[in-house]
């Protein structure tokens, strides 16, 4: 059996059977860790403004999940470089189903610092989920990666539409107990988080990086080079990784800050938790549903045209919806045109940062992908609430569009100095 063979032992016949099996365990783990995540962070900011008591403050549970990813991108980072692909997993979605705990108990007690805490811990269910797409592409073949990394993005897009649309069952489970009808959905994301670690540690095996590195013939580094630092270096010496970067940072940021203020707005133009739900649900099938479309365009016609076409769907995002005023059906549009950017983005951003990088470095340099994205995005969740009391949501709109600028910059520029015939072997 494949599943039974050490790394060391795989030879280039049983890669086919192997990355069948592979992708097979990363889109279970996708739906069930996709369905963790949404379920919960859909009622994020209304939990977060009824346990504070203050509007203003709604922004900063989704902003403590994406800041808990971002702090958490290192050490999984670190992990997985030394030991593999399953481990890092396997505790990113432990924490997650620890930091939904505290949530529910947060709630019980009403304390705010207790939640942002839960919050932050929580978000190790994306850390891994973003981790997934990378463990998909460690045993690609080059001119299919995008198309790997995108049929397990594109696997979150049950998990994540179903979540918000039984947020609220979810809540009504709790009618009358002890735990409020919001928190809910946070204590069944914990057992979710449980249930997806479990599958992981027990099926995704061999470990895929290892794999790839027992089969890489220039894999001769030591562990010393497979540092953080080894990983910084390779991106700051690769101009196309370093678009890479630029790339998936922006685009998470501008999606970001415009989505977890969207329920704020939605609210004040009356619409109810199921409304909110279904605009969500758009947004989020939106970002995965088309996310195999995008890894087609992306192997086919070059990561640098998938990455224009990101940022052109995330500026009309940010029109549609900066635009809308009481306007629900305008809204929703651009809540899921920003999530066809932001999967535009993700997916070309995503495999043109691993090829751009030598094998031995690139755990390292995706886990400082995922670090910059989400702590940049956590600054800009911040920022979200703050624009939206003082200013609206329109400027906050405005001000996601300009973010996408000094990307859209330097893509052109690099396509500009590309050789003029063919592509080469990156697709790029």
């Amino acid at each position: 059996m494949t599943n039974a063979l050490p790394a060391s032992r795989l030879t280039a016949a049983d890669l086919p059977a192997l990355r069948r099996r592979t992708s097979a365990v990363l889109i279970g783990s996708q739906i069930l860790g996709g369905l963790g995540v949404a379920i919960g962070i859909a009622l994020a900011p209304v939990l977060a403004a009824e346990v504070s008591g203050s509007e203003a403050l709604s922004g900063l549970a989704p902003t403590a999940s994406v800041t808990g990813t971002a702090l958490l991108s290192l050490p999984l980072a670190a992990l997985m470089t030394s030991r593999g692909r399953r481990p890092g997993l396997v505790l990113a979605y432990l924490i997650g189903a620890l930091g939904a705990s505290l949530v529910v108990t947060a709630t019980v007690v009403d304390s705010f610092p207790l939640l942002l805490l839960g919050m932050a811990g929580f978000g190790a269910g994306s850390s891994a989920n973003l981790q997934a797409r990378f463990a998909a592409a460690d045993l690609a073949e080059p001119d299919r990666r995008a198309r790997a990394i995108s049929t397990v993005v594109w696997a979150t897009t049950i998990g994540s539409v179903l979540g918000p649309n039984i947020a609220s069952p979810a809540s009504r489970l709790f009618r009358g107990t002890a735990v409020p009808e919001t928190a809910g959905p946070f204590a069944w994301a914990a057992g979710i988080f449980l249930l997806t670690g479990v599958l992981v540690s027990v099926l995704l095996r061999p470990d895929p990086l290892l794999t790839a590195r027992a089969l890489s013939p220039e894999d001769t580094t030591t562990a010393s080079k497979r540092s953080l630092r080894a990983g910084l270096e390779a991106v700051r010496s690769s101009p196309m990784a370093r678009l890479a970067l630029v790339t998936v940072t922006v685009c998470h940021t501008a999606m970001v800050s415009v989505m977890v203020m969207t329920p704020v707005h939605l609210g004040h133009h009356g619409a109810g938790i199921q409304l909110i739900g279904l605009v969500i649900s758009g947004h989020i099938a939106g970002m995965y549903a088309f996310s195999p479309l995008m890894g087609r365009i992306a192997d086919k016609a070059g990561r640098l045209t998938v990455i224009g076409l990101a940022a052109g769907l995330m500026c009309c995002a940010a029109v549609l919806a900066g635009t809308s005023g009481g306007a629900h059906a305008r809204t929703a549009a651009g809540l899921f045109v920003l999530g066809l950017g932001w999967s535009a983005g993700l997916v070309g951003g995503s495999a043109l940062l691993t090829e751009s990088v030598p094998q031995s470095s690139r755990a390292a340099a995706q886990g400082l992908s995922d670090l910059a994205m989400n702590t940049a995005a956590g600054v800009g969740g911040a920022m979200a609430g703050v624009i939206v009391s003082h200013l609206g949501y329109g400027w906050l709109n405005a001000s996601a569009a300009c973010l996408l600028l000094p990307m859209a910059a330097l893509a052109l520029r690099r396509s500009l100095a590309r050789p003029a015939p063919g592509k080469d072997a990156a697709g790029v």
